[in-house]
């Protein structure tokens, strides 16, 4: 079952899942001319070795590429690093179709955090069936599969096209997609499937990305919504652009009603020029909004009180006009 694209719009450019995708790519591209006696000996100084990762060896000084005591530092290098096409292009394209969507819900800088710390987790996870092992592990999957458990728990209601068996393509829910993803690593470790393949990283991965989205995602995100007319978690953002086809809205159905109370509140506002439109009368406004009203007619100015003769009031209005 292969993935090829979903139906969930985002808010945002995800530059960082872009720049992620690159640098996979620049890095394998960079390393395909090698022979396989170099490849192998960038595989060592650069892939996550367990016995280095948890201090029961060391590579020796002229091959390793870090400082002494910073040789952890190769459990970043791994990320970056692959064994073959279908091994960069599987990755890559999961990447691609699943890495948007959980940059938008916690923001760049956030997402490239949690990718990160996804990976980490995958590679001890690894390292944790064997500390003694000296078999470098490179590859995205590890910090990919957290992507994936963030997306299992944001977004399984959202549709997945999907290429199955390679003959059909249809859509399907994302909680079954990347339900039956993870339920196949686990099958393929318990069997001992593969034994070049870190199946335990990608367990680790999944499991370290359900349990970290919820730190990383924004407050207003919610989680897994079952259907009802509030979402079971979090809290919706009114105001939120959707970045689609055509302008599609990105409300989704449990905020229809709500968006559309509010869009009928501002009218009436705006018609008995309440709110941040005015009360009554020009320049009463003192909000942003008020600088785009149309300003009134102009009001008629005071006269003026009359400078001249006071007017003699007659105390007796029966007497002569004529008597002074």
């Amino acid at each position: 079952m292969l993935p090829i694209k979903d139906d969930n719009p985002t808010t945002i450019t995800p530059w960082v899942t872009y720049a992620i995708i690159a640098i996979n790519v620049v890095v394998f591209l960079g390393t395909m001319p090698l022979d396989p006696r170099a490849a192998q000996l960038v595989n060592l100084q650069y892939g996550a070795i367990p016995a280095v990762l948890f201090g029961h060896a060391n590579l020796p000084s002229e091959f390793s590429p870090f400082p002494a005591g910073f040789g952890f530092l190769s459990i970043f290098s791994a990320m970056f690093m692959h064994g073959g096409w279908m091994h960069l292009g599987g990755n890559m394209l999961y990447l691609w179709v699943f890495g948007n969507n959980v940059e938008d819900a916690m923001g760049h800088f956030r997402f490239l955090m949690f990718y990160l710390i996804c990976g980490v987790a995958a590679a001890l996870g690894h390292g944790l069936l064997d500390t003694q092992s000296q078999i470098p592990m490179i590859g995205a999957s590890g910090a990919l599969a957290g992507v994936l458990g963030a997306y299992f728990l944001l977004y399984p209601k959202a549709r997945i096209l999907v290429w199955f068996f390679w003959v059909f393509i249809f859509y399907v829910p994302a909680v079954f997609v990347l339900g039956f993803w993870f339920i196949t690593q686990v099958i393929n470790f318990g069997s001992g499937a593969g034994g070049g393949i870190a199946w335990v990283a990608h367990i680790a991965g999944f499991i370290a990305g359900m349990a970290l989205i919820p730190l990383f995602k924004h407050r207003n995100i919610p989680l897994w919504h079952d259907g009802s007319p509030a979402p079971a978690f979090g809290i919706y953002r009114p105001g939120r652009k959707a970045r689609g086809p055509s302008g599609a809205s990105n409300i989704p159905p449990w905020a229809a009603t709500y968006e559309a109370e509010r869009a009928a509140k501002h009218a009436r506002m705006r018609r008995n020029r309440r709110g941040p439109w005015g009360k009554e009368g020009p320049q009463t406004d003192k909000s942003p909004w008020g600088r785009y009203q149309t300003p009134d007619a102009a009001p008629k100015p005071s006269k003026k009180p009359s400078v001249g003769v006071p007017k003699v009031v007659r105390l007796h209005p029966d007497q002569n006009n004529d008597d002074t």
